[in-house]
């Protein structure tokens, strides 16, 4: 057909009238205009803006537009979500504009009901709401017709796809994908929403699964200009503007969490105001100080119950003059209304993650996204200087998957054995179409797995062993679909109302007086523990306890961050506001440390005592690496740091030279060491051979691009310093 000189125009005219005059939008914005034509060509998508730029609706009115132009029937479409809360808060929207053509959509996760859940099984929506953890229950449950419900699925969207793509829930995703493939018999269009983020081409060939370079596939940026060429530093810029885009930014120190909710009481009066934590006890400890204040606060964290975090979210979006205090369960694109203000209690690790906090601002019209920065200590100020100057250069994080993903391919083959109930032991890589990690190369998995009895074997048919039964499968294998892990915590509970969940470590400490926890912001003290169905019981109580929680594998801060504290050290000042103290605080930052652990052409070997440190800048996972490559002259027993690289006490410029001849005449670096303990952090590593699960966990702490920049860089051997 004649392309039309106007995309709007291909939008079904039922569509378009509600536009017009149901959303009382006068036109559509430019990113919005913008993916009309690919999306409802089916070529596969990435729509990328910023938060808050309609991506949704760009999504939803070209695929709706199709699905009535082409008359599509039963479930064509899926919409996929990272978080249960952001499909909660998307349903009705999205019901609502399939509700125009006179189709509809239905909401299916984890907290889902069985009566619903039989509904959609007999009378299908249009478009189904789920989490790929959702999708693959419905592949291998025995309850649902898997090839009924989802054989006429044609499009998937993936909000918050960047989320997905960074860790281990994007592989998941992604193998997902290629087995409904194999249910629907036809490729599927894939339309991933992003943030921001440093590689935009990766991202979309990486969406793409096996149908990249084979398919057509298109980015959607219309409203971000593309900047000058890379810097000769090597790293990567945003592709949103050239400089830091129009914000209100100010960066303070104000020396505690206690000297923080000082301040937030008494700035904003009268404002709605986001405050981010990094951690739940921030959050927990923050939301505590600030009702003493007599603040109207509220909280939201992973560790929450769900229904907790549900009358938070919706309190704080009724409200006017409250604070609502989040770890970055409120980064992704869940409503909470109309904000004033962005908070960010020391800094986030990443600048994709500050341009999403900050995007929750500046909705109104006339408003300006903004943020303050407060920070507790001297290491959060020189971090958050650090990010902003990254910022301030148009830099963004590229999304990068996680590599060596072979517990998810000992998954993969477990849960497809159930989706087939029996799989031929020659033709399985079919069913990922050629994917790779899930092709032929996962074969050595493939033998471990009937070896050990997680699969049975007879003539040339596989089954799910009795390993895989002893293993993973309580509740019909629910375990099997959750692509991550997470240390066991005890569910708390007030009467019959759940709290929500703590590290069973602050229930065995020794403490005097009574055991007190906080939790939701409030004080509670425990009147009774349930050790068989960790549980534990608590009545409320006017102040004490403590928040604490099991952190998981420490990733560190990224080589890029590292090296722009560097810089910061060096002279280097964000392009924002910065507050007297926070001046006062880099000063002494600079007088007292920078000429002891930084120097402008080159890294410091430094010695204090028997303490002998390289200073790298590299980031944590450059830093393992290089003790690892040079573990003739460092020490055996450190742990990674972010800056450093402790080395040998009895070191010398000779033995260092040495070592670094020898570094750089080997042909590849050495991946970091790994404790066996450490694999208990890979969901499904019992399903790999030790050897396997460990070389997968050490892939994951190597950075040898930081490593060997680190490596190329003049040294400087200084005989001491003080700090």
């Amino acid at each position: 057909m004649a392309r039309a000189a106007d995309p709007v125009d291909r939008l079904d005219p039922v569509v378009l009238h509600h536009v017009v005059n149901t959303l009382g939008w006068p036109d559509l914005r430019p990113l919005q205009r913008a993916a009309i034509d690919p999306v409802m060509d089916g070529h596969d998508t990435v729509l990328l803006a910023p938060t808050a730029s309609g991506k949704t609706e760009a999504a939803c009115l070209p695929i709706l537009s199709a699905m009535s132009t082409q008359a599509w029937t039963g479930t064509s479409v899926l919409y996929l979500c990272p978080l249960k809360a952001l499909l909660n808060n998307l349903v009705t929207r999205v019901d609502g504009y399939a509700q125009w053509l006179g189709r509809r959509a239905a909401l299916w996760h984890g907290d889902t009901g069985q009566s619903a859940r039989q509904r959609i099984r007999t009378d299908r929506p249009d478009t189904l709401l789920t989490t790929p953890e959702s999708l693959e229950a419905m592949l291998i449950g025995v309850k649902t017709d898997h090839a009924h419900l989802l054989g006429g699925v044609r499009a998937v969207i993936i909000d918050e796809v960047h989320a997905f793509a960074g860790d281990d829930r994007g592989w998941h995703l992604l193998a997902i994908l290629e087995r409904l493939q194999q249910v629907t018999g036809r490729p599927l269009q894939r339309v991933g929403l992003s943030a921001t983020v440093g590689n935009p081409e990766q991202l979309l060939t990486w969406l793409q699964g096996s149908g990249a370079g084979s398919r057509p596939g298109r980015i959607v940026a219309p409203e971000l200009v593309r900047p000058p060429a890379a810097p000769s530093d090597g790293t990567r810029r945003r592709t949103d503007t050239a400089g830091p885009p129009p914000g209100d930014i100010d960066l303070d120190y104000v020396g505690s969490l206690a000297n923080a909710a000082k301040v937030i009481a008494a700035l904003h009066r009268g404002e709605k105001r986001l405050v981010f934590c990094d951690s739940r006890r921030q959050v927990e400890e923050l939301g505590a100080a600030l009702r003493a204040r007599e603040v109207t606060v509220f909280l939201s964290h992973a560790s929450l119950a769900a229904a907790e975090r549900a009358r938070s979210e919706q309190a704080f979006a009724e409200g006017r003059d409250c604070v609502i205090v989040a770890t970055s369960t409120l980064e992704l694109g869940i409503d909470v209304g109309d904000l004033d203000r962005v908070i960010q209690i020391d800094s986030p690790a990443t600048v994709a993650s500050f341009l999403q906090r900050i995007g929750r601002t500046g909705r109104r019209p006339g408003s300006t996204r903004n943020c303050l920065f407060l920070t507790t200590d001297k290491d959060a100020l020189l971090q958050a200087a650090a990010l902003l100057v990254l910022w301030g250069r148009g830099w963004v994080e590229p999304v990068v998957p996680p590599p060596e993903p072979r517990h998810l391919v000992a998954q993969q083959l477990l849960s497809l054995t159930l989706q087939e109930h029996r799989l031929g032991d020659g033709r399985w890589p079919e069913q990922w179409n050629g994917l790779a990690p899930f092709d032929r190369s996962a074969a050595p998995i493939l033998r471990h797995l009937t070896e050990e009895g997680f699969l049975d074997s007879d003539q040339g048919m596989l089954f799910i062993g009795p390993e895989a039964e002893r293993l993973f499968g309580r509740r019909h294998f629910i375990e099997l679909t959750a692509s991550f892990t997470a240390p066991p915590q005890f569910t708390v509970l007030s009467g019959r109302t759940e709290i929500g969940r703590m590290d069973p470590a602050v229930l065995t400490e020794e403490r005097p007086g009574p055991r007190r926890l906080l939790l939701a912001g409030r004080s509670w003290q425990v009147t009774y523990i349930d050790w068989g169905r960790k549980r534990v019981f608590v009545e409320p109580v006017d102040s004490g306890g403590i928040a604490k929680w099991s952190g998981g594998t420490p990733s560190g801060l990224s080589y890029a961050l590292t090296r722009a504290m560097r810089d910061v050290l060096l002279g280097a000042d964000p392009a924002v506001s910065v507050s007297r103290r926070a001046e006062v605080c880099l000063r002494a930052w600079r007088a007292d440390h920078g000429p002891q652990l930084v120097h402008p052409g080159s890294t410091l070997v430094t010695r204090q005592g028997n303490d002998v440190r390289w200073w790298t800048w590299a980031g944590y996972r450059a830093n393992a690496t290089l003790g690892a490559t040079l573990s003739a002259v460092t020490d055996p027993v450190q742990r990674p740091t972010d800056c450093w690289v402790r080395l040998r006490e009895d070191l010398t410029p000779d033995m260092w030279q040495a070592a670094l001849k020898a570094a750089e005449a080997s042909p590849a670096l050495v991946l970091p060491q790994v404790d066996e303990r450490a694999v208990r952090g890979l969901k499904f590593s019992a399903a790999l051979p030790l050897r396997l699960a460990m070389a997968t966990v050490a892939a994951r702490l190597a950075d040898f691009d930081g490593a060997r920049a680190a490596l190329a860089e003049p040294k400087r051997f200084q005989v001491t310093h003080n700090p």
